[in-house]
């Protein structure tokens, strides 16, 4: 089903913009390597349903040259091989969709102790603020019915 854009939001609040821009840009910048960002930026946007996000952050994957089928696995990435995904990645995916489940339900102190053994409390709260914007940038694409571009802005 093909929908256009309930109004066009990028050019509308342009200092919201930029501030969910600068937020992004410094969780990517973060200790957490791109890689991983973009493997939870991936995961929470399949969650969410929100197929601008999965198009980019596929892409930008893909440009990391990430094996496909390893991209592919991502959305069930409990079942992929263990050469698919590092346990580091796999605590970090799991922490990604215990907290993309707020408020319907909680992350078990089980999920917790999981991440804490892979990351320190630094990229604990990087992977925290990482997993918030990933969400907005999700709500404002799908509830506005931003769409999948034909042809991607270059460098995205």
């Amino acid at each position: 089903m093909s929908q256009t854009a309930r109004i066009p939001f990028f050019q509308l609040a342009p200092a919201n913009l930029q501030a969910m821009i600068a937020l992004s840009a410094s969780v990517k910048k973060s200790s957490l390597g791109h890689r991983l960002v973009e493997l939870i930026n991936l995961r929470v946007s399949q969650l969410n349903g929100c197929g601008v996000c999965v198009d980019m952050h596929w892409r930008d994957l893909i440009k990391q040259e990430m094996e496909p089928r390893h991209i592919n696995a991502i959305a069930g990435w409990r079942d992929a091989p263990a050469s698919f995904f590092s346990e580091r990645e796999r605590a970090a995916l799991n922490w990604a969709e215990a907290v993309n489940a707020l408020p319907h339900k909680q992350p078990t102190d089980a999920d917790f102790d999981l991440l804490k053994t892979h990351f320190n409390d630094t990229e604990i709260a990087e992977i925290s603020y990482g997993i918030a914007v990933i969400r907005g940038w999700n709500a404002i694409n799908a509830s506005l019915h931003n769409q999948i571009p034909e042809v991607p802005a270059p460098g995205f």
